[in-house]
């Protein structure tokens, strides 16, 4: 995993890790600005090639790292994230119920973005 580098699109909404100049894994996910601020996982996916290497976790801890810097929460509506979330809970806090609500709303109102 050391030859993997992990970078934040933010404009497109995915943050993508990249081993030897190809993405070979991505976690796409929104900014959710009402009832608060949340960052919102909704897919995470790795090449077949690439699968079993521990990408799709640090794609999930990268994402919470984010979270943490920026002082927002993670409303995990990606069924992976939402695992790892559980395994991980000294990195991963569990976001508030409202949160979840309205990201859930928000993806339901927007269908086609994911």
């Amino acid at each position: 995993m050391s030859d993997i580098e992990i970078r934040d699109d933010r404009g497109a909404g995915r943050l993508e890790a990249v081993g030897g100049g190809d993405v070979v894994g991505r976690l796409e996910y929104f900014v959710l600005d009402s009832p608060a601020r949340a960052l919102v996982p909704v897919h995470t996916i790795v090449e077949q090639a690439h699968e079993g290497k521990g990408i799709a976790g640090s794609l999930a801890r990268e994402l919470y790292a984010v979270a943490e810097r920026e002082g927002v929460p993670v409303a995990p509506l990606c069924p992976y994230v939402a695992r790892w979330a559980e395994r991980h809970p000294d990195e991963a806090p569990p976001a508030a119920p409202e949160l979840l609500a309205a990201a859930k709303d928000r993806l339901r109102a927007h269908p086609g973005r994911f």
